[in-house]
């Protein structure tokens, strides 16, 4: 996670950060060492199936837990399984949104084999679904086969393309002309709504920094994200998934005992209080959102709606737009039922389930997020 010079002074209170001992330049100038290799890796194996996988690892996910684990034992096929270990049970109880970064790694793994000539066709959920709760049966099993068809001029955009959780800048407007673009890129039967209209744009900040507002101050649902946490460097390489703090400022921040998971749960921190509002200058600096409904909310309808999903981010990408996911208000635990209610009254009042929704705008470039290599992510045959 990139960190600006205004969160910075943030999360240190406006104090003084000092590296101690003769180590202290290595450790503000540590970066992660193995955790951004699958993005340089990505393309370079020699199986196509390892190919089009290289790629798909790269997809979006929640809280990047990186829930794929593939078999690639059949011939020219290659089965998706869900991590159940990966799951998050407190702020995705039925893992809806885990079955949407499961749809964004089919829709990346489908192009990367468009470009080797492959089209890949999906036979989804098998051995049956459960709506409630996501099992080992398998996710889709995807078979290979050579194709004329011509490759997806939006795979360009993978390696480049990023959440970006980063304060948007309030002084670039995102023009009515970029919102056909992203709502043409879906292609896969989810209806996608945008708006970058002032009412609209004060509206959505106000819901969205009242949904994260519960999600921080709802015990069991911050602490499943605290307890993600990758602090550092070699937190990061370690396990290069959840939630990264790398750079220079993190790293002295954790040297210093100043940000640590204790810290970040008390909320009479510093820690605490100022990374609150350092997260509220995302919702708060939102240019515009975009959405996605599907008329029912099966796992077909989730998957559906991942695939759509990462397509819009890339037509973002290829946009120079910035865009972040806004999930908090779409889960479905008790304590956010209200905004929950609100969402779906406000972008889907004909009924359907709001899969996804998202604020747009122009920021920084930013890191790509770790990723496990993707021979960690075979099951062994």
């Amino acid at each position: 996670m990139t960190l600006t010079r205004r969160k910075t002074l943030a999360l240190i209170g406006g104090g003084t950060l000092f590296a101690a001992g003769a180590g202290g330049g290595l450790i503000l100038t540590r970066a992660p060492r193995t955790a951004d290799a699958p993005w340089g890796l990505a393309g370079t194996y020699d199986d196509p199936r390892l190919r089009a996988l290289s790629y798909a690892i790269l997809a979006p996910n929640p809280h990047n837990r990186q829930p794929w684990m593939v078999d690639l034992s059949r011939p020219e096929t290659a089965v998706l399984y869900v991590d159940t270990s990966r799951l998050l049970p407190h702020t995705d109880p039925f893992s809806r949104q885990i079955t949407i970064g499961l749809g964004c790694f089919l829709e990346v793994l489908r192009m990367a084999a468009l470009e080797d000539g492959l089209a890949v066709s999906f036979d989804l959920f098998p051995d049956g679904a459960d709506a409630a709760a996501l099992d080992g049966r398998p996710v889709a099993v995807c078979r290979f086969a050579p194709t004329g068809a011509s490759p997806d001029p939006l795979f360009a955009q993978v390696l480049h393309r990023r959440s970006l959780k980063e304060p948007f800048d309030e002084t670039r407007p995102v023009p009515d002309s970029a919102l056909p673009p992203l709502i043409a890129a879906a292609i896969h039967g989810t209806r996608v709504g945008a708006s970058v209209a002032p009412d609209s744009i004060a509206e959505m900040r106000a819901l969205s920094h009242e949904a994260l507002r519960i999600e921080i101050e709802t015990p069991r649902t911050y602490r499943e994200s605290v307890d993600l946490f990758r602090i550092g460097a070699r937190e990061v390489d370690a396990n290069p998934d959840g939630i990264d703090f790398t750079g220079p400022v993190f790293e002295g921040l954790a040297a210093a005992g100043l940000f640590t998971r204790q810290s970040a749960l008390d909320p009479d921190s510093t820690a605490y209080r100022q990374g609150l509002a350092a997260v509220f200058a995302n919702t708060d600096t939102a240019m515009g959102h975009i959405w996605q409904v599907t008329a029912a909310n099966t796992r077909a309808d989730q998957i559906a709606a991942g695939r759509d999903w990462v397509r819009i981010n890339l037509a973002a990408t290829a946009l120079g737009l910035g865009l972040q996911p806004l999930s908090q208000a779409l889960q479905e635990y008790p304590e956010m039922a209200a905004p929950r209610a609100d969402i779906h009254r406000r972008l889907a009042p004909e009924g359907g389930t709001v899969q996804m929704w998202a604020r747009l705008g122009y920021g920084p470039d930013v890191a790509p997020s770790p990723r496990w290599p993707v021979e960690a992510k075979l099951l062994e045959s």
